[in-house]
């Protein structure tokens, strides 16, 4: 008789566990959360089985109890905020390059640019696209485009 509220009690402990696990530190619906509910259901279920319908009542009825209260109260005190990304993240991407180039100069591609790839334009390498056509390398192509950190380009021809 012990050793079914141990085997019952324990398959239920283990499944919310493992629950709690899937909902902090593995996000989505992982194989963890799955076995864990898979746990709990059947420490239920052998409860219903082993001690009978009225103690599998009170069992199914005290792990949803037991369940619902720490959702609850983990919502409430924010307990989640722990685990929360707080930081942002504003820098930007090539802030402190600024090139040198103006549109209409002359370059030469260093890679194949579908469409982005490198050029060499004044002894430096910039990463360069197209407007959507593929460019050999060692092919001569002229900036018809300067936006904040594109560089545009097109075949010289």
């Amino acid at each position: 008789m012990l050793l079914e509220w141990v085997t019952v009690i324990l398959l239920i402990v283990i499944g919310l566990v493992l629950i709690i696990v899937e909902l902090v530190f593995i996000p989505g619906t992982t194989l963890i959360g799955i076995l864990g509910f898979a746990l709990a259901a059947i420490g239920i279920w052998f409860g219903y089985a082993t001690l009978g319908t009225t103690v599998g009542h009170v069992i199914l009825g005290l792990s949803v109890l037991v369940a619902g209260v720490g959702l609850f109260y983990s919502f409430r005190g924010d307990a989640w905020n722990r685990f929360a990304l707080k930081e942002s993240i504003d820098s930007r991407v090539n802030e402190e390059y600024q090139h040198n180039l103006e549109v209409g100069q002359t370059g030469t591609t260093t890679s194949a640019l579908r469409p982005q790839g490198t050029a060499l334009f004044n002894d430096q390498r910039h990463e360069v696209q197209t407007k959507g056509e593929f460019i050999s390398p060692n092919t001569p192509v002229r900036i018809i485009k300067l936006s904040q950190h594109k560089i545009i380009v097109e075949a010289v021809t």
